[in-house]
């Protein structure tokens, strides 16, 4: 929005601005904000920051937790959920003292991660199309005490027990993809939603009523380069999230909140371009890819247990990984193959659409972690020549799941739970820190955390057990 401070400071001024609001993300991917007086909105801040205390979200020991914001000017933008007028930024983190990047801010991943395919030489820029899935529910309750948990969902375009009363045109069981008006009770929410980001910047192709049930939608932009698809990612959510808040509805982008309905992925898009030709095109290759394109493929495919630590890095991503539903299972891609890891799209034959679609990722992952993670796998693949063919993963054209299942144990698994996939990162990630994107001290982060993640999880007693086991 803004190239430098005296543009920036006019415009506050000049629109009656109160508030200035620096928001900011952890490891998690979650958003967190300051709001600090307009008044304070000078050449000071934007050299010594807004400090914070980087020990409470794990960025540092609590003996040395002092950090600071710098906002990043270009990314300014008029708050729409604020009473008094402000101005946010997503915003850089900096070190207390020196205010160099602190160099484990996802934000410098990102930067990181282009800079180092620029100096491979492979590629100029990276491109990318993150699907956001999502459901909308009218009511949520969830309760999780020492002797009871439960939760529940509606929504009140179900067909469900509950909603019988309802107004008669409700979705049944696992058919809403691209249900039309009155069924979609939420298209103008999604509307709502994709013309704010319109307004913000961030561009929108479409949006639909999406194929698990009740509730399931779909926001869709157009490819964009690195820095405004991981930032574009957290702008969805919030106006996402929001939005649903105002009516009185709650959105989320959980994997998998209902059991028998498809979840919601986040299928990411992504193209290299150097110049201003797409390196994944070939005229004459499978598909119209090209040579660089199959082993970017084989560098994903090799490397995808390890990456699903990072691309969906919950307990409940792994509920979504299940046989039954186009989320992939197993590790191989194909065209137009909507049960692959990897999706070749059929209707992508322009040169400058030619690309290649990882359908495993979710949306409870850090963008600007998982998309330099999935940057640095395929970039793997182009320097080691990792043809996927040679390696089993492919193409198949296929449905693997008329396969005997003997055939279908020869194709790689995706991981069964999050702590699998914690064990393939802890043995497979060299392709992250030897680029120097990654550190070590990163991964031993993430792989400690995510192993609490999963023994939060795996120690509780779960509602169905009860059910299951207590006459045992």
């Amino acid at each position: 929005m803004f190239t430098n401070l005296p543009q920036a400071v006019d415009y506050v001024k000049k629109n009656d601005i109160r508030m200035i609001d620096l928001k900011w993300c952890d490891f998690t991917g979650t958003w967190h904000h300051i709001s600090v007086s307009a008044k304070y909105f000078d050449n000071q801040m934007m050299r010594n920051g807004i400090g914070f205390d980087g020990s409470s979200v794990g960025f540092r020991p609590v003996n040395a937790g002092d950090m600071v914001l710098i906002p990043d000017l270009e990314t300014g933008f008029l708050d729409p959920f604020f009473a008094e007028k402000t101005l946010s930024f997503f915003s850089n983190i900096h070190e207390a003292d020196t205010k160099v990047r602190f160099s484990l801010d996802p934000r410098e991943i990102v930067r990181k991660a282009e800079t180092y395919l620029r100096k491979t030489g492979i590629a100029d820029q990276s491109l990318w199309g993150p699907e956001y899935e999502f459901f909308i529910f009218d009511e949520v309750q969830f309760n999780n005490r020492l002797n009871a948990s439960s939760y529940f969902l509606n929504s009140y375009e179900a067909n469900w027990e509950e909603n019988l009363d309802g107004n008669g045109y409700l979705v049944p069981h696992s058919s809403g993809y691209h249900r039309i008006l009155p069924l979609d009770q939420n298209n103008q929410l999604r509307t709502q939603i994709s013309l704010k980001l319109e307004d913000l910047g961030y561009a929108v192709k479409y949006h639909h009523h999406e194929a698990g049930g009740p509730g399931h939608g779909e926001i869709e932009p157009p490819m964009v380069d690195i820095i405004q698809a991981t930032d574009g990612t957290l702008m969805v959510k919030y106006l996402a999230k929001n939005y649903a808040f105002l009516n009185n509805k709650t959105l989320t982008f959980m994997p998998k909140p209902l059991h028998g309905e498809a979840g919601n992925g986040m299928h990411v898009h992504q193209l290299l371009m150097k110049g201003n030709q797409n390196v994944f095109y070939d005229p004459q290759g499978y598909n119209l890819l090209s040579e660089t394109a199959f082993y970017y493929v084989g560098g994903i495919l090799k490397h995808s247990s390890a990456l699903c630590a990072l691309t969906n890095p919950s307990t409940n991503s792994y509920k979504r990984l299940t046989p039954g539903f186009e989320a992939p299972v197993n590790c191989f891609f194909g065209k137009g193959d909507r049960s692959a890891a990897i999706r070749i799209p059929k209707y992508a034959v322009d040169p400058e659409d030619v690309r290649i679609e990882y359908r495993t990722p979710d949306a409870t992952a850090n963008p600007y972690i998982a998309i330099p993670a999935m940057l640095l796998a395929g970039i793997d693949g182009i320097q080691n020549k990792i043809d996927p063919t040679e390696h089993g993963f492919g193409p198949f054209e296929e449905d693997i799941f008329e396969w005997s299942e003997e055939r279908r144990r020869t194709i790689g698994r995706m991981p069964f739970s999050l702590d699998q996939a914690v064990d393939a990162l802890e043995k497979d990630h060299g392709f992250l820190v030897d680029s120097g994107v990654f550190t070590q001290e990163f991964i031993d982060y993430w792989i400690g955390a995510k192993r609490k993640d999963h023994l939060d999880i795996h120690s509780r007693p779960h509602p169905y057990e009860i059910e299951k086991y207590l006459d045992c």
